[in-house]
């Protein structure tokens, strides 16, 4: 019986946290998790190529260069406000079909298999782009790129230099 009355404490105590947030916005559940390359290393990539341009001078950008990135880079910001949009619709659609207590379990796994070939398409959209920038630039031009960079291109926080005492 003690057993029993372990069980159901066990249970109710678990079951809890996650019933109380079932009424939260399916982004913030997903916060911290699914997010590092999407909106750090992919989103950064326009950021690194807009910063690029902004430096052509300090980076030593040919206007040859310039003339290739500007439109590669116009291009990227085009399929990144789309892929956001894109997103958010097929985000939307899943919370729809997960509004009633019976979902359709098929309907939501579909859902998520949208949301998940949609950025899959866009990572590799971005990972295409990177690599065509990155053949633009020379070894050297890369490494200054790099520098003007305030974080790294994987999405970590700034590294922070030790100070000299």
């Amino acid at each position: 019986m003690r057993i029993i009355l372990l069980l159901v404490l066990f249970t109710v105590a678990f079951a809890l946290p996650a019933f109380s947030q079932m009424d939260m916005p399916m982004m913030a559940h997903m916060e911290g998790h699914d997010r590092p390359l999407e909106m750090g290393g992919m989103d950064r990539m326009g950021d690194m190529m807009g910063m690029c341009l902004e430096n052509a001078e300090k980076i030593g950008l040919s206007d040859e260069q310039i003339r290739i990135l500007t439109p590669l880079h116009r291009e990227m910001h085009k399929k990144q406000v789309r892929y956001k949009a894109d997103l958010k619709i097929a985000e939307m659609e899943l919370m729809e079909i997960m509004e009633v207590k019976d979902f359709d379990i098929e309907k939501a796994n579909a859902g998520v298999k949208k949301i998940a070939d949609i950025k899959t398409a866009h990572h590799l959209e971005m990972l295409k782009s990177m690599k065509e920038v990155r053949t633009v630039l020379t070894d050297e031009q890369f490494k200054k790129m790099k520098k003007l960079m305030p974080m790294k291109l994987g999405g970590k926080k700034p590294v922070k230099k030790m100070m000299k005492k």
